[in-house]
């Protein structure tokens, strides 16, 4: 049996110094919150101009709520290369109308909640998208900092999953053991977790969270699970 080796995304990033030093610590991907409630906000020129810095084979990934369409491809013009992150109430009429790759949040009840919620059907339902984001389901949309019960989802998602809400370098090991036997393909995404405050992150913090995916792996290859390393 062979799994992809786990995938890095950083979020919610405003900073030129943290984009260098997320792709200085080797994830995958950086996104862009571009929703004004949020304290992670940035407008898509700022985003532009922070995508600018990414290297080759770094996804710039971009997040909206509820966003309308002009919007969305406004901004994307301004970064063709952008994945979009549709983390509000969209349809899946309205996120595949964009017509480019997107990732679709799955917002997972808190505590026992976790149970109710029918994930297999909702990745059935954006079947189109890339991958499904799982995040805590709290008031207001993202960056809640909180995790939902992994032990409750189901046992076999057929689907490209990206676990979200609440990591950091002391959870994320758990985190992947729970759910990468559960998907398709596992990657993690963090903001909350390698954060000083809210949009401003702590390089060290940044370091130490993509050490414990990468010894997440590593554990994988230990129980005969063989990780390409490319």
């Amino acid at each position: 049996m062979t799994i992809e080796r786990t995938r890095i995304k950083i979020c919610g990033l405003t900073r030129e110094q943290d984009v260098d030093a997320v792709v200085a610590a080797g994830a995958d991907a950086v996104g862009f919150v571009i929703y004004p409630p949020s304290q992670r906000n940035v407008s898509a020129e700022r985003a532009a101009e922070l995508v600018s810095r990414l290297p080759a084979f770094v996804t710039p990934v971009l997040l909206f709520v509820n966003e309308p369409l002009e919007n969305i491809q406004a901004a994307c013009r301004l970064i063709p290369t952008a994945v979009v992150q549709f983390h509000g109430d969209e349809a899946p009429a309205d996120c595949q109308r964009l017509g480019r790759p997107f990732i679709r949040a799955a917002r997972i009840p808190l505590g026992d909640g976790a149970a109710f919620f029918d994930l297999v059907k909702y990745t059935q339902d954006f079947k189109a998208a890339q991958a499904i984001l799982l995040d805590a389901h709290v008031e207001g949309f993202g960056g809640s900092g909180k995790t939902f019960n992994w032990s409750l989802l189901p046992p076999s998602v057929n689907a490209h999953l990206v676990l979200s809400g609440g990591l950091t370098h002391a959870n994320v090991i758990d985190g992947i053991l729970q759910v990468r036997p559960r998907a398709k393909t596992l990657a993690v995404d963090v903001s909350s977790g390698v954060e000083i405050s809210k949009g401003i992150k702590c390089h060290e913090k940044i370091k130490q969270f993509v050490a414990a995916v990468r010894a997440a792996d590593e554990q994988l290859a230990r129980n005969h699970v063989r990780i390409p390393t490319t």
